[in-house]
């Protein structure tokens, strides 16, 4: 589900570096987050996996090397059918509550990744609701992985039992540091 351009307020966990209260995040066309970055570095192999997918066949992905096959992907359906809605690549990935976003918190302690905050935000900016269980394995043939992501951003089935993935644009303020990882 998508909501055009909206005011609301969310949550995010922050892992990259910490965040300031009355920081300004500007997510657009011009502005790309760290996946963006990450799979820019991977379009060779990628170019490569799609010319030559018997080289890998029995290979097995870096995980990098997946997600960009996956959100490459992602990002063609989306520019081609669904333009409205924020790119993976020049998004935040929010959670809708306070609730959602300690489990993301707990999750990324657990799996050691440095995590230092959750804020609270306001967003003036498109947001997507999707359904974080369609996120998928980059495939070996961009065919495979167009199907999948036309399936993510189609969004049907998605429903409050779904795993569920918030994806923002456009400027985006911190109001409140929430917690903060010691």
């Amino acid at each position: 589900m998508i909501i055009g351009m909206a005011e609301l307020t969310a949550y995010h966990v922050v892992t990259e570096k910490p965040m300031f209260l009355g920081q300004h995040i500007i997510f657009d066309e011009n502005h790309h987050n760290g996946v963006w970055k990450r799979v820019n570095e991977k379009v060779d192999i990628v170019n490569d996996i799609y010319n030559y997918p018997e080289r890998y066949k029995n290979v097995e992905l870096e995980h990098h090397t997946s997600v960009a096959l996956r959100e490459l992907a992602l990002e063609k359906v989306r520019e081609d059918k669904y333009s409205d809605y924020p790119s993976r690549l020049a998004c935040l990935y929010v959670s809708k509550t306070l609730r959602e976003a300690e489990n993301w918190f707990d999750y990324f302690i657990g799996l050691g990744r440095p995590t230092f905050q959750i804020v609270k935000l306001k967003i003036n900016g498109n947001v997507f609701y999707g359904d974080a269980e369609k996120c998928f394995n980059g495939r070996l043939t961009e065919k495979e992985n167009l199907i999948l992501a036309e399936e993510y951003w189609a969004n049907k089935g998605f429903d409050e039992s779904s795993v569920s993935e918030m994806l923002v644009d456009g400027d985006i303020e911190v109001v409140e540091i929430v917690k903060e990882y010691k």
